[in-house]
């Protein structure tokens, strides 16, 4: 006898596929979160001291988001020497570096230790659009235009261990969008313009040397026209590619110094990025999840090897067994919203939610599906 599916329950099958696809977010898995590489002028044990102090910083800003000044971390960068793996120098362009890898369990306690956040290792990746205005021109910038701003947000990527691409600008690019969509900062066509790109977050930043773009002051004797223009950059960020409408706008950064305002700026964009998907190590607790599909015992292990993995979680118990669903319990650090966020960005594990169903209560254990296909 054959088995069909009846029309009500094809329709509800179709609609958790598209559910499923449509929240299937790319990101990235980034590594050598706990290593630094560090320019030297010399092999001598003086410089090499200076340079494993300065890794363990680079290293610690990447960990925790941003800068941070905190007494433990001070005294951990002071006595750096507790925290070194092993280093190694490398010779690249005629120049020196210190390769340096760090000590994971080690960094991880003290940030615990000085109740700090954790950014883990799955991170959103961010599609940067650059457009610059030079009096009555505007351009778009590819990840190879010959600019010093490539290489910036490249720099800036690898210190803050943030993935942030460019769009290579190609005929799909250029047929995608327009310089008026980008300067406008119409959010949908270049939200469906980064769909190729496959990424989590959308950045515009515009940059001009048109005084016309400065906030003028009334009581300013420079006017339009004056002969000194200093640099105007702005952005924007959807945070959400997928939900258009929650476009951030900031204030306008001037200076003369296109490099640093674009690291400022840079800055300023992760620590917004930082804040949705950074793991609190204080106030531990658990959450219980159900992973509904697990048909054998290497399944099984890939789901909690899988669990054990994330940054959000300190410790993985199995608690229940029905049929092929799984029952964990997670002991976490940090919050659930944390590590919901991290899980978000998977495809190994994809939340089930009815969408005929009620709204989900707070205390109803989370549905996962195991498997990317």
């Amino acid at each position: 006898m054959k088995h069909l599916l009846k029309p009500y329950m094809f329709r509800n099958c179709l609609i958790l596929l598209i559910f499923i696809l449509s929240f299937r977010i790319n990101a990235i898995e980034v590594g050598n979160l706990y290593s630094a590489k560090v320019l030297v002028t010399s092999q001598s044990a003086s410089d090499r001291n200076k340079a494993l102090k300065k890794a363990l910083g680079g290293v610690i800003m990447k960990i925790g988001g941003k800068k941070i000044e905190h007494p433990l971390i001070s005294q951990a960068i002071r006595n750096y020497n507790e925290y070194v793996n092993q280093y190694q120098y490398l010779r690249s362009d005629n120049v020196t570096y210190l390769n340096v890898s760090f000590n994971e369990e080690k960094i991880n306690s003290l940030f615990k230790q000085s109740d700090l956040a954790i950014w883990g290792r799955l991170r959103p990746q961010v599609m940067i659009w650059v457009v610059e205005e030079d009096g009555f021109e505007r351009k778009l910038l590819s990840s190879t235009s010959n600019s010093l701003i490539p290489k910036a947000i490249d720099d800036f990527s690898q210190k803050r261990g943030l993935p942030l691409i460019m769009p290579i600008m190609d005929l799909t690019d250029l047929s995608a969008l327009t310089i008026t969509d980008v300067w406008g900062r119409f959010a949908h066509p270049v939200a469906q313009a980064s769909t190729r790109y496959l990424a989590e977050a959308v950045v515009v930043l515009r940059i001009s040397s048109n005084s016309v773009m400065l906030e003028q002051d009334e009581n300013s004797a420079c006017q339009p026209l004056c002969q000194t223009k200093p640099l105007v950059l702005d952005w924007s960020l959807m945070a959400d590619a997928q939900e258009q409408h929650s476009q951030i706008f900031s204030e306008q950064y001037q200076g003369d110094d296109i490099l640093l305002m674009l690291n400022k700026a840079l800055a300023d964009i992760t620590d917004i990025i930082y804040q949705q998907y950074a793991l609190s190590t204080t106030n531990s607790n658990e959450f219980q999840m159900d992973v509904a599909n697990i048909e054998s015992l290497d399944e099984l292990i890939a789901v909690s090897d899988f669990l054990s993995e994330l940054s959000a979680v300190e410790s993985v118990q199995l608690v229940g067994v029905q049929g092929s669903n799984r029952r964990f319990k997670l002991s976490l650090i940090g919050s659930q919203q944390a590590l919901l966020a991290s899980l978000k960005l998977s495809e190994e594990l994809n939340r089930y939610i009815d969408p005929l169903a009620a709204p989900v209560s707070k205390d109803q254990i989370a549905v996962f599906y195991w498997g990317t296909k």
